[in-house]
C-alpha cells in the first residue's frame, strides 16, 4: 500500500484513456484483494474528472461487488447521469477482467450558503495523548506488526477508546463504539478533491471493526470472514485530510452475519466535516 502521502497522491492520479474512461494503478501490497478504500477513492476521482471544477462532491453511495485483483489496473467507466443548475450526478463502475467489481453513485454541488447546525464534538484526548494503532497491533500480534505498519504507513491512526471489555467508553447506550484520530501522514497540497478522496481512502480502514467491539474479536482474526458490502459518505464542510480528524464510530446493529457501522468525522476545531455509513460481512467461521 502507499507508504507516504506522495505515493497516495500518485495512486489517486488516474490516467485518462478515453472520454469518461480512466485507469487506476495498483500499489505494492501483500493484500490478497484490493483495499476497498482504494477503489472508492479512485472512483471518486474518476467521477470528479467529468464535473465542472467548481462543483464539489457532497455525497457518494457505493457497493463492493467482487474482490479486486491487486495484480492488474482498474478501469473506471463514468456515466454522466445529470447536470443541473446546482447539482451533477455521476455513476462510476470499476472493472477488472471484463467484470464490475465496484459501483458508485456520486453527487456534486456548486457551493452555496444555507442553514447551518451540527452535533457537538465529543470531549476526547488530543491525538498526541493517544496511543498509535500500530502499537496496539504490536501488543496483540507482534509477529505481524512490522508488516501491518508498512502496509498502512501513509495513514496516521491514534486509538482514543472503545466500549469493549475494559474499554474507556460506556456501553449502556452504544455497546459497540470506537473512537480514533486519523490523518494522512504528509502534506496533500490545496486541492479539495484530493483531501476528500484521501479521506475516502482512509474511511474504509477501521469502520467495519467497530461492529465487532463487544464480541472480543476483530476483522483480521483467522476465524473471521469479513468484507465491506457497501459504503456511503456525506461531506458536510471543508477539511484537510492531512490534519487530524476524530472518527467517532458506532455500530447500532449486527445480525445475520452483517454489521452496520456509522461514523461522525470531526476536525480538531470541532466542526463536523463528514458522516460515514458502512455495512459489511462479519461471518464467524469458528
Amino acid at each position: 500500500m502507499p507508504s507516504s502521502a506522495q505515493e497516495l497522491c500518485a495512486l489517486l492520479d488516474l490516467e485518462t484513456i478515453d472520454l469518461n474512461l480512466f485507469r487506476g494503478t495498483q500499489p505494492d501490497t501483500m493484500l490478497q484483494r484490493v483495499f476497498g478504500g482504494q477503489v472508492a477513492a479512485q472512483a471518486l476521482v474518476a467521477g470528479a474528472r467529468t464535473v465542472e471544477p467548481e462543483r464539489e462532491v457532497h455525497s457518494l453511495h457505493s457497493y463492493f461487488l467482487r474482490p479486486g485483483d491487486t495484480a492488474v489496473p482498474i478501469v473506471y467507466d463514468v456515466e454522466r447521469i445529470r447536470d443541473g443548475g446546482s447539482f451533477s450526478t455521476r455513476r462510476i463502475v470499476a472493472r477488472q477482467h471484463g467484470r464490475g467489481i465496484y459501483f458508485m453513485t456520486a453527487s456534486f454541488q456548486t457551493p452555496e450558503d444555507g442553514f447551518d447546525h451540527q452535533d457537538a464534538m465529543p470531549e476526547v484526548p488530543a491525538p498526541e495523548e493517544c496511543v498509535e494503532l500500530a502499537e496496539l497491533f504490536r501488543r496483540r500480534d507482534p509477529e505481524n506488526a512490522d508488516h501491518w505498519k508498512r502496509e498502512w504507513a501513509a495513514l496516521g491512526l491514534r486509538f482514543v477508546g472503545d466500549s469493549g471489555t475494559g474499554g474507556t467508553l460506556p456501553a449502556d447506550v452504544h455497546p459497540s463504539q470506537a473512537r480514533l484520530w486519523i490523518r494522512i501522514n504528509g502534506a496533500l497540497g490545496e486541492d479539495p478533491l484530493l483531501h476528500r478522496a484521501a479521506f475516502t481512502y482512509a474511511s474504509d480502514m477501521t469502520l467495519l471493526n467497530s461492529t465487532l467491539v463487544p464480541h472480543g474479536i476483530d476483522v483480521g482474526h483467522p476465524k473471521m470472514q469479513s468484507a465491506s458490502l457497501d459504503h456511503t459518505i456525506w461531506f458536510h464542510r471543508p477539511f484537510r485530510a492531512d490534519e487530524w480528524l476524530l472518527y467517532d464510530q458506532v455500530s447500532p446493529s449486527a445480525s445475520g452475519a452483517r454489521g452496520l457501522g456509522i461514523g461522525r468525522v470531526f476536525a480538531q476545531d470541532g466542526r463536523l466535516v463528514a458522516s460515514v455509513a458502512q455495512e459489511g460481512l462479519i461471518r464467524h467461521r469458528g
